[in-house]
């Protein structure tokens, strides 16, 4: 697995994705793979209803189903954001406690049904965001609210290429979804300040028909605000633990002696595995939602 981009095709055809189908095909030479399906829904809580607040920011969650896993970004308008407390920390001087949670968790789960199953068990405070609140709704299992239903093509041994129309559940096309894989490179820090790369750009640019005022954009997201979603409790506390441990200078290992498996193939963040799906979800979701489809 190796990078991917993504873009957004706005104001798609209906047959957008016979067109981009022709196009690879006869000028890049590509071969369809297998098919391209995914699944959304979102969430909201009651919580602040229930509570009578009468607060308008809500708590909401949505998930993207992936092949056998299914990505659930939380979102907490409550909490801050890490960025928010690095600032207050430098603005006040002193050490701030860290919270509970920040404002946007992602998570990935498998199998798909698993945090659906228990949400009905513990009857969770959540409803989907086309339900109405009630004194007594509590979550309930619902269709999703848009697929996504396309093609997987290969370009040559080096790229992948998948595109899908983006469907509601009652059958109207709200335009596409195109992501271009480069499988060469499993990392690459991006050149652009949005997270945007040149050669995949290029890429989906080129798969794309020519068709009279098409609506394009990128959806990306850059190397800082990555890391700040693969934000780890644990694991930021163990580096703190390590980097304490080398400023004492307590003996350890010899430092000329590079222990087996010192250099994984991968690390956190690389787009290779189910992190790449992770990173694909999470571009995804982004683009549903600033859309207003989910």
């Amino acid at each position: 697995m190796g990078i991917t981009g993504l873009a957004r095709w706005t104001n798609a055809p209906t047959n957008g994705l016979k067109l981009i189908d022709e196009n690879i095909r006869q000028n890049h030479n590509g071969q369809i793979r297998s098919k391209w399906q995914l699944s959304a829904r979102s969430y909201r809580s009651t919580l602040a209803a229930i509570s009578g607040t009468g607060s308008t920011l809500e708590r909401s969650m949505c998930l993207l189903t992936m092949s056998d896993n299914v990505f659930v970004l939380l979102e907490d308008p409550y909490a801050p954001t890490r960025a928010d407390l690095a600032y207050h920390a430098s603005q006040s001087g002193t050490a701030i406690v860290e919270p509970t949670h920040y404002r946007n968790t992602f998570l990935t789960l498998s199998p798909p049904s698993a945090l659906e199953q228990l949400l009905s068990l513990l009857r969770a405070r959540w409803i989907s965001t086309r339900q109405s609140a009630g004194g007594a709704a509590q979550y309930k299992q619902t269709a999703a609210q848009l697929t996504v239903e396309g093609n997987v093509y290969a370009i040559g041994a080096d790229w992948i290429v998948r595109a899908g129309n983006v469907i509601l559940a009652g059958g109207a096309m709200k335009g596409m979804l195109l992501e271009a894989e480069y499988l060469p490179v499993p990392t690459m820090s991006s050149q652009e300040s949005s997270g945007s790369s040149e050669l995949l750009s290029s890429l989906l640019l080129s798969v794309l028909p020519n068709v009279p005022d098409a609506r394009t954009e990128a959806v990306t997201i850059s190397d800082d605000q990555w890391e700040d979603v693969l934000w780890d409790r644990d694991a930021d506390e163990q580096k703190k633990v390590m980097q304490e441990t080398v400023g004492r200078g307590e003996e350890g290992d010899d430092l000329f002696v590079s222990p087996e498996g010192d250099a994984p193939s991968h690390s956190k963040g690389d787009w290779a595995g189910v992190d790449r799906d992770r990173r694909s979800a999470y571009l995804i979701i982004g683009a549903l939602r600033s859309d207003g489809l989910i």
